[in-house]
């Protein structure tokens, strides 16, 4: 598959999701770019702006197996990565898998249930894999995890722990729609009864597993010069250096933005990364792997202002 091919593809993604989704371009943009470069994605926004819509919506339009698990404070380790039962008519032990066994996991409200539970994800996110009574089992190549929370009601919350934002590639704030965007809305889905169902708007599956593993071997070709890694660089380990940030990001962060600049660039039709893809990514990439300083939180800034400050303090290669 050609980088061509891999814009042609995004372009099929976008068109089909627009027929369940209005608005919302960049956060579909985002899922692209993550699923390219294997990444995960956290949704932050209030209620209602079809966070979980959108991710049923993406999932059908690739062919991917969709898996969802509404988290709530009860909820256990085994509830997610699933548990061995004995079978007193054999007397064995077999494994009943739970719903991260797919290949695209909603991960709703991910932030209502305790750090326990919320750690059974790591190795999944990371290794592609979970690990049951000692024995581990492999999940699809295709795992990715997008993750919703809401951040206008904080009672009963477990907020995520900084080593497990580490592993999302991407968190992305949702904002309201504009009021024509809004408008639209009402307009298509303000006559329905009951809940909008993706496989009622005629969405059909543009991707096939054999074309997203040949994607994202193109994105894999795509060229990062000494430039760009520089860049990538001086932007990351700023955030160690900044004043207004306690903890900045990590090797990892590095890493992944590279990545995702390369994957974006393929969605743009490029074999090359340019300083404008990281630019885009930075925050997305950025804003939930920092913490900021005592005496920033005191003057009232916030992560991302001090991160789009640093991006235009960067010295960007020509």
């Amino acid at each position: 598959m050609t980088i061509a091919d891999v814009k042609a593809l995004a372009e099929q993604v976008r068109a089909e999701v627009a027929k369940a989704i209005i608005g919302q371009t960049e956060t579909v943009d985002l899922l692209l770019t993550a699923l390219f470069a294997r990444g995960h994605v956290l949704l932050e926004g209030p209620p209602g702006v079809a966070k979980t819509f959108l991710a049923q919506s993406f999932a059908r339009t690739l062919a991917l197996d969709f898996g969802r698990i509404q988290f709530t404070p009860d909820l256990m380790p085994a509830d997610i990565i699933g548990t061995n039962v004995f079978n007193f008519q054999t007397s064995t032990f077999s494994l009943t898998e739970g719903p991260i066994f797919c290949e695209l996991l909603l991960a709703d409200e991910v932030n209502r249930t305790p750090p326990k539970t919320q750690a059974a994800l790591l190795e999944a996110m990371q290794e592609r894999r979970v690990t049951i009574d000692g024995k581990t089992r492999q999940l699809s190549e295709r795992f990715m995890v997008v993750a919703t929370q809401n951040p206008l009601e904080q009672q009963g919350t477990y907020p995520l722990p900084e080593a497990q934002l580490d592993r999302f590639l991407f968190k992305h704030v949702l904002a309201y729609p504009s009021l024509e965007e809004e408008r639209r809305i009402v307009a298509a889905y303000g006559q329905q009864s009951g809940h909008a169902d993706p496989a009622d708007l005629d969405l059909k599956p543009v991707v096939t597993a054999k074309a997203l593993t040949a994607a994202r071997g193109a994105v894999a070709g795509v060229k990062l010069t000494d430039e760009i890694v520089d860049y990538v660089l001086t932007l990351v380990r700023s955030t160690r250096e900044s004043p207004d940030l306690q903890a900045g990001a990590s090797p990892r962060s590095a890493a992944q933005l590279a990545l995702a600049a390369r994957a974006r660039a393929a969605l743009d039709g490029r074999d090359y990364a340019i300083p404008d893809d990281v630019k885009a990514l930075a925050l997305p990439a950025l804003r939930h792997r920092v913490i900021l300083s005592p005496a920033a939180e005191i003057d009232g800034r916030r992560a991302d202002e001090v991160i789009a400050g640093l991006v235009e303090q960067a010295a960007a290669p020509r």
